[in-house]
């Protein structure tokens, strides 16, 4: 039986060959919108990824007993790996507006969450700074998935949303404020599905 751990590094051995094939976003379908987040936070993974990289060379010419330096090359491959892999997951996850007006919240392989239209009952562009971990709420009912500090939509919810954090605790959120390059397109993009559909509604 696949454990969530095996089942989590497969999902990032996919998305980093996705990535490295250019195949372009996973989930985004006709008539949805992507929203990416990830190149709020390339330099930061970049440079993670140059002192990964620094450190496995390093400790190679400094450990002098082959057991110990066998295993943290294995650990320090394993970091450099991760941190390339995981980036790239969130390349090819992004944020994505479908075009039935719901919206699905991604942090690469680590977050996903998908707010049904009816239950979406603003989306509007507006930037915050909230020093928090991605999935966290905080005390007013609202989840955070900032990149780089920064979040620039903020979606109110008609009613709280249950979803998984990415440990796997369940958590319960009022709104979401979410990072998109392109907050004024989807905002706009939202509005308008909103208003194409309230003829149906009425």
């Amino acid at each position: 039986m696949r454990t969530p751990l095996v089942g989590h590094h497969l999902t990032l051995w996919r998305d980093l060959a996705r990535w490295a094939g250019r195949r372009g976003p996973e989930g985004v379908g006709e008539g949805d919108l992507a929203a990416p987040y990830a190149p709020a936070q390339s330099a930061m993974m970049y440079g993670l990824l140059f002192v990964a990289v620094a450190e496995t060379v390093a400790l190679a010419l400094v450990i002098p007993w082959p057991w110990l330096h066998a295993l943290t090359l294995v650990v320090d491959l394993w970091g450099c790996w991760y941190v390339l892999a995981l980036h790239a997951s969130c390349v090819v996850r992004p944020h994505v507006l479908r075009a039935d007006g719901s919206l699905r919240l991604r942090y690469g392989a680590l977050l996903d969450v998908t707010v049904p239209a009816a239950q979406l009952a603003t989306l509007r562009a507006a930037r915050a700074f909230p020093d928090t971990r991605i999935g966290a709420v905080n005390p007013s009912g609202t989840a955070d998935l900032p990149v780089g500090g920064t979040t620039t939509l903020t979606a109110d919810l008609t009613a709280p949303l249950t979803y998984t954090r990415p440990l796997g605790t369940r958590a319960e959120a009022h709104a979401f404020r979410f990072h998109a390059e392109n907050a004024a397109e989807v905002a706009r993009a939202w509005r308008q599905i909103r208003e194409a559909a309230r003829p149906a509604r009425e």
